[in-house]
């Protein structure tokens, strides 16, 4: 990487270049931190413009990605408490890569739901906690449980944190209404319409939908989206083309559903 001229656009996949905090990279990755690289979130707050001027782009996780989108709008705008988050978030076997391991072989994952990384262990955590620091713009805690969904690919994310005072899910629809109506590939969903994650395969779209629990004093958000398109892949070429002057959707609208 080093020998490469500082003038070639790069979006890099994996998780080096994410994390601001060399210590949250030494306690959930391990050795040296190689430094940190324009986020590549192009939804998120005023993001577009800064990786549209970068040379060096690190794409987000793939529940990084989800968990992001469904609570900084929310966090942004005060209406929940950054200290009271809990993300309980399934995936298809292809987060896992495409490696030889007896967990993922179909026969171990067809009719049946797993969980993994349980107790904060997950790899996205610090990076979920720091994307959604700065939308609230202030330290944020939350706790992480990841699924594995008997399915190839997707990523079907259930997002809840206290209520600030006085909010309703009015309130709640109408922020996440601001944040996303402009956008091409992030849609909230009529009310009563709750994500699926057939409905997001293959495509670089993000489905959203909200709602206040008022017996816990909760809001829940459900986020659905491709693992391999919006959670990888098609959010690197969305990346590159921002950094290279494209139209943001160029090679993003059509289906791509192998595996």
């Amino acid at each position: 990487m080093r020998t490469l001229p500082a003038s070639l656009p790069i979006v890099d996949l994996g998780a080096d270049f994410r994390l601001l905090s060399p210590a949250a990279w030494a306690t959930y990755y391990g050795g040296d931190h190689a430094g940190t690289w324009q986020y590549g979130l192009p939804e998120l707050g005023h993001m577009r413009a800064a990786i549209a001027s970068a040379q060096r782009v690190a794409n987000p996780g793939c529940y990084a990605t989800s968990v992001a989108l469904g609570l900084a709008p929310l966090l942004a705008a005060g209406l929940v408490e950054p200290s009271d988050i809990v993300v309980v978030a399934a995936s298809g076997t292809t987060g896992a890569g495409r490696s030889a391991k007896v967990e993922l072989l179909a026969s171990e994952v067809m009719g049946s739901m797993s969980a993994y990384k349980v107790g904060g262990l997950h790899q996205h955590t610090p990076e979920m906690e720091q994307t959604l620091g700065m939308a609230a713009g202030e330290q944020v805690t939350l706790s992480f449980t990841p699924m594995l969904a008997p399915m190839p690919r997707g990523i079907l994310a259930t997002c809840t944190a206290r209520l600030s005072e006085g909010v309703t899910a009015g309130v709640l629809r109408e922020a996440m209404r601001a944040a996303y109506s402009h956008e091409g590939f992030v849609h909230l969903l009529p009310e009563g319409s709750w994500p699926r994650t057939a409905y997001t395969l293959g495509s670089n779209a993000v489905h959203l939908q909200v709602a206040a629990d008022t017996h816990s004093g909760r809001a829940v958000v459900v986020v659905a989206l491709d693992n391999l398109v919006k959670g990888a892949a098609g959010q690197a070429v969305q990346n590159a083309n921002l950094m290279l002057g494209l139209p943001e959707a160029a090679g993003l609208t059509s289906m791509g559903v192998a595996p």
